[in-house]
């Protein structure tokens, strides 16, 4: 299905808006839901999501559209968040999550596709639960409580299991001369 709406916006046609928005629309209002917390934003950045993906395809031809299209919604929500966050910090959960991986500056020179490459392999080690449990928090910005509820687990097992995860992560790193 997702060739086919990819094959829609190549031959610029419209119906791949209606059929991306039919597909992807809930999944991409989730995303900017989870960073956002606000309905109306989340709906304004999935519009945002489908006009940038409009002008990105063509060129670009994404190898998973709901991947192409998740990164652009939370870029987007990420972007709107800090802009609005700008003068004042608060307790939110995109701060908190933002916090947990300050460790993990990376210089402006550092290799993008390498370090995707070195997350994703270390993802991919690691048991599946705890690979869904690391994206949710850090990619879907999830709080540790819906975590903890999702899984069964209290807040404190999903907060240390992070911990460690964190902590693996960064050895990983190093050990791939990723300096951070």
């Amino acid at each position: 299905m997702e060739t086919e709406i990819i094959d829609l916006f190549l031959k610029r046609s419209e119906d791949a808006l209606s059929v991306a928005t039919e597909k992807f629309g809930s999944y991409c209002r989730k995303i900017a839901e989870n960073i956002l917390h606000s309905g109306g934003d989340a709906e304004e950045c999935v519009n945002e999501t489908w006009l940038k993906a409009w002008n990105s395809i063509p060129p670009m031809k994404p190898r998973s559209l709901k991947a192409f299209l998740g990164k652009i919604t939370r870029n987007i929500a990420l972007d709107r968040w800090e802009a609005a966050h700008t003068q004042k910090r608060g307790g939110g959960v995109v701060e908190i999550a933002l916090d947990e991986l300050a460790e993990f500056a990376l210089p402006e020179d550092a290799d993008g596709g390498e370090i995707t490459r070195v997350i994703n392999e270390f993802l991919h080690a690691e048991p599946q639960e705890n690979s869904d449990i690391f994206v949710k928090r850090y990619w879907y910005l999830q709080n540790i409580k819906a975590i903890a509820a999702e899984y069964g687990y209290g807040e404190n097992k999903v907060t240390s299991l992070l911990f460690r995860m964190r902590g693996r992560l960064k050895q990983k790193l190093e050990s791939e001369d990723i300096v951070i």
